[in-house]
């Protein structure tokens, strides 16, 4: 029962922004620069578990993966300024996000 509260929780988020983005892509862009899903997972990890250890963690492995995905934000629209069409800009986004995730973690691994 309290894993369906969490999937109706998550899912009502990200519809309502969904929702809002048809209106004001600008609330919307607010509202989904909110770490809203971070908020929830670690809301979900600390009812769950009760450990802020992990909480922390969890925050911290966020911060660091926040910097690679931020490539995602920046070849998304450069692809569809270029006449690119959605769905190819999209998978490219979501492949060089996924190598930039790949080799962020490679470097953080060998500095820590």
């Amino acid at each position: 029962m309290r894993f369906l509260i969490k999937v109706a929780i998550t899912a009502l988020v990200v519809a309502g922004v969904s929702e809002v983005s048809k209106r004001s892509s600008l609330m919307a862009a607010i509202l989904v620069s909110l770490p809203l899903t971070s908020i929830l997972a670690l809301t979900w990890l600390y009812l769950d578990s009760g450990d802020v250890n992990k909480v922390s963690q969890l925050s911290t492995d966020i911060l660091w993966m926040v910097i690679p995905s931020l490539l995602f934000f920046v070849v998304l629209p450069v692809f569809l300024k270029n006449g690119f069409r959605f769905w190819p800009s999209l998978a490219a986004a979501c492949g060089l996000t996924a190598v930039a995730y790949g080799s962020f973690v490679r470097i953080l691994a060998k500095i820590s």
